[in-house]
């Protein structure tokens, strides 16, 4: 029987868990202190998923760059393919906060939203 030690991330409390797998399936978790620390623990042993934080190039805005993030979690094993593509994105200015960047990143399902307003510069 293999245990995994996990912290949960979905709240303050940093509750710890402990999962025994047997033969690939979950046989017991212990130390969550309620159900979204048990689905956490569920999803972190079988599919972990994080949510991608970055920023992109922006063109005619008023910054250099625009941030960008995942609109839900995505498999973490996708992370690193993920960021490679981001890093070829260009956005144009005016975007707002919450456009969609890239539609269905990769095939995840997942869209990458703006998370802030790029205004288009100023010409003087």
């Amino acid at each position: 029987m293999e245990v995994k030690e996990i912290t949960c991330i979905v709240c303050p409390l940093g509750c710890r868990i402990k999962v025994e797998i047997e033969g690939g399936e979950i046989k017991s978790i212990k130390g969550y202190s309620c159900p979204k620390g048990l689905e956490y623990a569920k999803n972190e042993v079988t599919m972990p998923k994080r949510m991608v934080t970055t920023s992109v190039r922006a063109k005619g805005g008023h910054l250099p760059l625009l941030s960008v993030r995942t609109k839900e979690p995505v498999p973490k094993e996708k992370i690193h393919e993920i960021m490679l593509e981001l890093a070829k994105i260009e956005v144009k200015a005016p975007v707002k906060i919450g456009d969609v960047i890239v539609k269905n990143i990769l095939g995840t399902g997942v869209d990458v939203i703006a998370t802030r307003n790029l205004y288009k510069k100023e010409v003087s």
